[in-house]
């Protein structure tokens, strides 16, 4: 074996950095057999270099400042591994620039400053490696960029949140509600204190960006992206779901139009046939689906995320780059297929499905045809109404209804009538129905 030290600082150590810590010192020794070269953590960014953690190690290696790894000449490969959006980028930037490789689970980063951290990476002579930001321990992000390359791709859906995944299963079989779930998951460690980054869908929503870049080599912006979580799912949809073969998941859909070549990304509670393979993936697992046009369907699936899932993909990065610094270092090449900047963004009236719509109305006269009459001037037309019985004197009652084939743009009008109609309670339901193939 070689002398060759590479040497890692982890900037961040949490969860996932002591997991990376811990696994890299328990396959030390295969590692470096595989490598020519031992891969070792010499130095670790903390914010309290007091707390008690869960691995033993040289405390001398500890320092409060992440910039000072960032900078640091003897460190070859930064593990960026503390979140958020602002030292994290200044981290990254400053690695990136000293032409080191960098290595993140941070998707934030990568969906709201991937054009700025590839330009560092470049001009500096550095390396972005970001596996771990999208799907945890899920090698998708190698799929596209390197086993797939050659596949130009119609579609990509991914079920990319193990929180929504495992509230939305366990009131799947449980019959309990969002909230008494939500409360579970939070004891569990499943959902964070402050849970609207799970459950609203902006963390679906930033990792659905960093695979759109990378399949179709355009980077869209979060504000363009139609983004609902699942808090207002109910049993009533559940049950709903259940009675015709459905799933409900928290759907990330990145879909090119055949006829138009136009993007579409969102991500929304979708019923999912049962039948296909990604309604049948439950708990805290994530699963993603990609087609292309060489190799047709390819499906992964595997935990999203937790200390050893997100470590292993931070691992298999950090390999890389040793692989790559034995072996004398490379210029940074850009991910994503050319010419994406030309691929333009489909119109909400552009784009079509059948849809699911749940409303609370007043239990009187005229109603139905007031809802139907709505529906009809926004050109949405109805598969089906169901309404369970109430008693006589009840105030309101439940409808729920599917349409035939309409447009995003139509449900959306509809919605907002049927919400200025005085026969309506709230704010309609509303979550497309999936027409995946079995």
């Amino acid at each position: 074996m070689s002398d060759r030290v590479i040497k890692v600082g982890l900037c961040g150590f949490g969860v996932v950095g002591q997991g990376v810590f811990n696994h890299l010192q328990k396959r030390e020794n295969d590692l470096s057999d595989q490598l020519g070269a031992k891969v070792e953590v010499a130095r670790i960014a903390v914010r309290d270099t007091s707390k008690k953690r869960d691995f033993d190690f040289d405390s001398s290696i500890l320092t409060t400042d992440p910039l000072s790894i960032a900078s640091d000449p003897e460190i070859d490969v930064v593990c960026e591994l503390m979140g958020g959006t602002g030292i994290a980028l200044d981290v990254t930037l400053e690695a990136l620039k000293a032409g080191k490789v960098v290595v993140t689970a941070n998707k934030a980063l990568i969906c709201d400053h991937g054009e700025a951290v590839f330009a560092a990476a470049e001009q500096g002579g550095g390396q972005i490696l970001f596996e771990a930001s999208v799907a945890g321990g899920i090698p998708v992000i190698k799929a596209i960029k390197d086993g797939l390359v050659i596949n130009r791709f119609s579609s990509i859906y991914g079920i990319l949140n193990g929180t929504c995944n495992y509230i939305l299963t366990r009131m799947t079989n449980e019959g309990a509600s969002y909230q008494d779930i939500l409360v579970e998951a939070k004891e569990l460690g499943y959902a964070e204190a402050d849970e609207s980054l799970d459950v609203d869908g902006i963390d679906t929503a930033h990792k659905a960006v960093v695979l759109a870049y990378l399949a179709y080599g355009r980077w869209v912006p979060y504000k363009d992206i139609l983004v609902q979580g699942i808090a207002e799912v109910t049993q009533e949809d559940i049950a709903f779901a259940k009675e015709n073969d459905y799933a409900i998941k928290l759907l990330a859909t990145m879909d090119v139009a055949h006829a138009s070549g136009k993007l579409y990304i969102s991500i929304l509670p979708t019923l999912v046939s049962k039948k296909y393979v990604l309604g049948s993936v439950d708990g805290v697992f994530n699963a993603v689906s990609i087609h292309g046009d060489v190799v047709g369907e390819t499906v992964y699936i595997g935990p999203g995320a937790g200390r050893d899932a997100t470590a292993s993909a931070v691992i298999a990065d950090v390999v890389d780059a040793a692989k790559l610094l034995v072996a004398g270092g490379s210029q940074f090449v850009d991910p994503a297929p050319r010419g994406g900047e030309r691929i333009e963004l489909a119109e909400p009236e552009e784009i079509k499905s059948r849809y699911y719509v749940r409303l609370q109305v007043a239990d009187k006269p005229g109603v139905m045809a007031e809802v139907t009459s709505l529906l009809a001037k926004n050109e949405v037309s109805l598969a089906s109404v169901t309404q369970k019985e109430v008693e006589e004197n009840a105030a309101s009652a439940t409808l729920i209804m599917t349409t035939h084939m309409t447009t995003e743009q139509a449900i959306l009008d509809a919605v907002r009538a049927l919400e200025e109609s005085s026969s309506v309670e709230g704010k309609p339901f509303t979550m497309p129905i999936s027409s995946f193939e079995s």
